[in-house]
Formats: C-alpha cells, structure tokens, sequence
C-alpha cells in the first residue's frame, strides 16, 4: 500500500511538472504580455519597454520559468503583474465559490447517484430501469452549456423561480441568498448523477450475476444481507472509479458554469488572468487545479482498495 501510494505521489509530481511547463508555454505563445495589455496603441514603445523591465519580462523565459518553480518549491507562487498581489491570495479569493459549487454537487450526486443506479441495476431490464436509463441517455447527451441555457431560459427569465446570474453577488452571499447556487448545481448534478449511477448500475448488474452470488442464493442466504454485504460493495468500485473521472470532469464543469453563471470563482479568475496575460496568476490556478485532480484519482484508487482488497489497482 505505502509503495504505491508514493509511486503514485511521485508519477504525479511528474504530471505537475509537465502541466506546469506546458502552462508556461502556451501562455508566453499568447500574442503581447501583461505589459501590452496594460497600455493601449497610444504609448509609445518606451513606456512598454519601461513597465515590461519592472515586471521582469525583459528576461528570458526560462529564467523566468524557474524562479517561478523554485518559489513553488517553497510555498510562494508569485505576485500578479497586473496589481502585485500575492498568487495564494487571489487563489484564497476565489477557490470559496469554487469549492462550495463543487462540494454541494458531489454531496446530491454521490448518495442520488448510487440509489438510481442500485435500483435500476436490480430490477434489471424492468420499467424503473428502462426509465432511469432513458432519463440519463438523454441528459448526458446535453452539454453543459446548452443545459444551463435551457435552464436559465426555463426558471430564470420564463417562470421567474430562480436569479439567472450571481451578477453583483460575492462568495458571502452564499449563506444569505442559497437559491443563487440552484441553477449552478442543478447543471452539474444532472450530468454528473447520470453518468455516476450508470456505472453504479452496470457493477450491480455484474455483481448480481456473480458465481459466488448465485450460489449464495442457492443456499438460502437473504437477499438484503446478500445486496448490502457482498453485491453492493462490489458493485461500489467501478462508482467510485468513475467518481474520480467525474470529479476530473467536475472541475471542468465548475469553470464553465461559473463562466456562465457570473460567479466570482475560480473561472472568473482564470479568465482575467488570461486576458491580463498574468501568467503567475495562471500558473498559480492551473497547479492548484492539477494538484485536486490527482489527489482526487489517488482518493478514488484507495477507497476501490478498501471497499474490494482484491481490486487489480494496487497489484
């Protein structure tokens, strides 16, 4: 266990690393830096030249690139070219609405998700299961985006039940105002429980049909003890190695709802920061995104472990 945990600790630090040039190089392949962004056709070449020297970005890229990975090394991720703010703070300001989005989402999809697809894989090829399975066909084909317009369209502007952005809300409002975070999380949690409780369904499916199940039944064993004690636990790990993929799709989802809803998330950030050409700004929020995703697959690799000490990841 402890051997690959740290070979899967020490692959992903290899993947940071990677993401992080990567990064790097897409955005210094932007057209202009922060310093072209900051003026506009009226200066002249000197104050560029002049701003872009107080902002570091007369060196040379790769000089940059590694002071910027030995501050990483140490815990500082750098200061914003556009206001000299420090990274971790802006990452601190946004990371509230981000993680309270994603955190409701997974707390209705998780325990939704594996009791639609719990029943629909025990009553098999019934009407619960044909409908539950048409339901989620017809969702996952949606995109996200398409899904949040129909919604804001349908709620928002036609009936009126629910606000259609976060327009001139901040993170703290959460608390006062929850109906702002219905709309977002009802996209999230639409596609994400159509897609969890399919695998759900298809290990219950398989695990019904095991031999030692069969023969369990033969001996008279009761079909609760038989559901809770050995079917559903198997049936638990494709879930929750789909959970991790979902959890990898999640992030991308929160961007772009956010994107969509006007929520000052982690997207609101990114976006500026790529627009700004604030490339510490995007690192900074790229690595922390890296950082979630692989500790979310190592989570979902661990528990699989746990629920079937058998499970082929840890051999």
């Amino acid at each position: 266990m402890r051997g690959y945990v740290a070979q899967r600790l020490g692959l992903a630090v290899v993947q940071v690393m990677v993401l992080s040039v990567l990064v790097f190089a897409l955005t210094a392949l932007l057209p202009g830096d922060a310093a072209d962004v900051r003026f506009d056709e009226s200066a002249s070449p000197e104050q560029v030249a002049t701003l872009r020297a107080e902002l570091g970005l007369d060196r040379p890229a790769v000089e940059r690139f590694f002071d910027w990975a030995g501050g990483v090394l140490t815990g500082d991720l750098g200061q914003s070219l556009v206001n000299r703010q420090p990274v971790s703070e802006i990452i601190g300001g946004s990371v509230g609405a981000t993680l309270v989005l994603a955190v409701v989402t997974l707390a209705v999809v998780v325990p939704l998700a594996a009791l639609l697809g719990a029943l629909a894989g025990v009553f098999e090829g019934g009407r619960l299961d044909r409908s539950i399975t048409s339901v989620t066909l017809v969702l996952t084909a949606i995109p996200d985006f398409v899904l949040a317009l129909l919604l804001i369209s349908v709620l928002s502007l036609r009936l009126g039940w629910l606000p259609a952005t976060w327009v001139g809300a901040t993170g703290d409002d959460l608390l006062a105002s929850p109906e702002l975070l219905v709309l977002p999380v009802l996209v999230l949690f639409l596609r994400t429980v159509c897609t969890l409780s399919r695998q759900v369904r298809a290990g219950t499916i398989t695990s019904l049909h095991a031999g030692y199940v069969v023969q369990a039944r033969r001996l008279g064993v009761p079909r609760r003890s038989l559901l809770l004690r050995h079917v559903l636990p198997n049936a638990a790990v494709p879930g929750v190695q789909e959970l991790a993929r979902v959890g990898d799709n999640l992030l991308g989802g929160v961007l772009v709802v956010e994107a969509i809803f006007a929520i000052p998330g982690f997207a609101t950030a990114l976006i500026d920061g790529v627009e700004s050409r604030d490339v510490p700004v995007v690192q900074g929020l790229t690595l922390v995104l890296a950082v979630a995703a692989l500790l979310v697959n190592l989570a979902a690799d661990l528990v699989c472990n746990r629920l079937v000490p058998r499970t082929e990841v840890l051999r």
